[in-house]
């Protein structure tokens, strides 16, 4: 019975022992990723090595003791449990305050009153801002702002100049242009300026000129070959110039049939048409004739070139013209012209052999090859027609009234 006793003692002391030694431990240790600014841990003192004492046996009885029973047999049977923990000789670390330790954080769990990486405690701004209008709170702690006004300052919009849209409106003058070059500061005003007025020559301003010769053919007709001309030059710059047109047809050995020459003013209105004005002399048939000449010339939409005329000449014939042609390119250098012409009058005019309304008309249709852009050599047909007055002029003459040729020339540009 006294084994029992004993053994019993020795088992409670053991579970004591462990149970302060376990709450000194949690005191004093350290949490893995812990960490405690503004706090001195304290040395740790070196272990002193402690000489291992035995245990002395318990002293067997030597009296006979009475038969035990069975709950005593049992009892006499449990294993010794292991021996009590020796106590720690570190210093017991004091108490913490865990509410008064910022920017301690454990793994996996945020201590009471602390605030997690990423997060902000409710109630409190995030370290280094301010929330406007609002007074970051006093925080007890070492080094804090307690008592300083954390407001964020206001920002005066009436003292922001306005800009752009905002401006308010009014009618001051717009600002001078910036005369100022930086070349001239390298090389002089006087050095510069002719080569910017170079420049605004190369740049548009310059004089250009142009010699085109649109139809330039021979025409195979029915026993009576001829042959035409239409043709135009000009010089100037992109708004104004001076162009020279001339046109007409003859009979292999009937000489020329008719024939004019055109000198006119040309002046850009847009960026597809120029209006014109000058003066038309016909030097056949016979007798002569001189027009003041008023027309317009222009690429039309779907880009039909056309051309449109009133003459009117000295002795008060007026007389009207209408041209249009058409390039269509079906290969990079074979191009299929359609092209039309009509020639009108005020009235009859029979010195001229020419007769009110539609006097007549021509359509053609022209295949070219450009050998180069500035020479290429073409065939195709070409049909004229008298109408009205005119027509019966031309039988009276003994003339055809219609006539198909077909034709054989160059178009070319210098």
């Amino acid at each position: 019975m006294n084994r029992v006793l004993v053994l019993l003692l020795v088992g409670s002391a053991t579970i004591a022992t462990r149970a302060l030694a376990q709450d000194h431990a949690m005191h004093g240790m350290a949490m893995p990723g812990m960490a405690m600014p503004g706090m001195a841990m304290p040395a740790k003192p070196k272990r002193a090595k402690l000489a291992p004492r035995k245990l002395q046996p318990a002293k067997r009885a030597t009296a006979k003791t009475p038969t035990r029973s069975a709950a005593a047999r049992k009892a006499s049977t449990v294993r010794p449990t292991a021996p009590a923990a020796r106590p720690s000789t570190e210093p017991a670390m004091p108490a913490m305050d865990h509410a008064h330790m910022p920017g301690m954080t454990m793994p996996g769990m945020t201590a009471p009153g602390m605030t997690a990486p990423g997060m902000t405690a409710p109630g409190m701004t995030a370290p280094g801002m301010t929330a406007p209008g609002m007074t970051a709170p006093e925080v007890d702690r070492p080094g804090g702002h307690a008592g300083h006004d954390m407001t964020a300052p206001a920002i005066a919009t009436d003292t922001i100049a306005p800009t752009g849209t905002a401006l308010p409106a009014g009618n001051a003058p717009a600002p001078p242009l910036p005369t100022g070059h930086f070349a001239d500061r390298q090389f002089g005003t006087a050095a510069m300026m002719p080569a910017r007025a170079q420049m605004m020559r190369e740049s548009g301003a310059q004089r250009l000129a142009q010699v085109m010769f649109n139809l330039a053919e021979y025409q195979i007709r029915n026993g009576k070959d001829g042959y035409r001309w239409d043709g135009e030059g000009w010089f100037g710059g992109d708004i104004d110039r001076a162009v020279i047109k001339t046109e007409g047809s003859g009979a292999v050995r009937g000489g020329v049939e008719a024939a004019e020459v055109q000198a006119l003013y040309s002046h850009a209105i847009g960026p597809y048409f120029d209006v014109q004005a000058g003066i038309r002399h016909d030097f056949a048939p016979s007798p002569t004739r001189s027009y003041a000449t008023v027309g317009v010339e222009g690429l039309a939409p779907y880009m039909f070139d056309t051309e449109a005329a009133v003459f009117v000449s000295t002795k008060g014939d007026v007389l009207g013209r209408l041209e249009g042609w058409y390039d269509q390119r079906l290969a990079q250098r074979l191009v299929l012209q359609p092209r039309v012409e009509f020639n009108l009058a005020a009235q009859d005019i029979p010195e001229t052999r020419i007769g009110a309304g539609l006097s007549d008309a021509e359509l053609g249709l022209r295949l070219r090859y450009e050998m180069a852009r500035e020479f290429a050599p073409y065939v195709g047909i070409s049909y004229e027609a008298k109408t009205g007055r005119t027509a019966d002029y031309a039988r009276a003459d003994g003339k055809d009234v219609t006539t198909t040729s077909l034709v054989a020339g160059v178009r070319f540009w210098f």
